[in-house]
């Protein structure tokens, strides 16, 4: 799987709300400021190049449907993103936001009592 640019995923965020529907939905759903239409339409072409997205041809028009779910692009994203900053340790994340105090003590008691209630929403 590709990574993706900022602008990329900034579309995949609106697809995966949206889709299935055509560039002018999700360039409705963007947040301001809005990018070009043209801009969009090309962004979500390498996504579809890619194999982010998929086509189907309706009258003149193209709609477009999501062919990964985000959670399973979270979890790549994560686990790269961990493994480039983190020396892929979880521990290493969990304690730079510790030690930047972003994250408190009931947050972590609250995690570790999702682990091991093997609960991981």
């Amino acid at each position: 799987m590709e990574k993706l640019t900022q602008q990329e995923e900034e579309a995949m965020q609106v697809i995966w709300q949206k889709a299935p529907a055509f560039v002018k939905d999700f360039l409705d759903a963007m947040p301001e400021p809005k990018p070009p239409y043209t801009t969009l339409a090309s962004t979500i072409k390498n996504l579809e190049k890619k194999g982010y997205v998929q086509s189907e041809k309706l009258a003149n028009s193209y709609r477009y449907s999501p062919l990964i779910k985000a959670e399973e692009y979270k979890a790549k994203f994560m686990k790269g993103f961990v493994k480039d900053y983190f020396k892929s340790s979880y521990k290493e994340l969990i304690a730079f936001f510790a030690k930047e105090e972003k994250i408190s003590t009931d947050e972590l008691k609250e995690i570790i009592n999702m682990i091991e209630k093997g609960d991981n929403h």
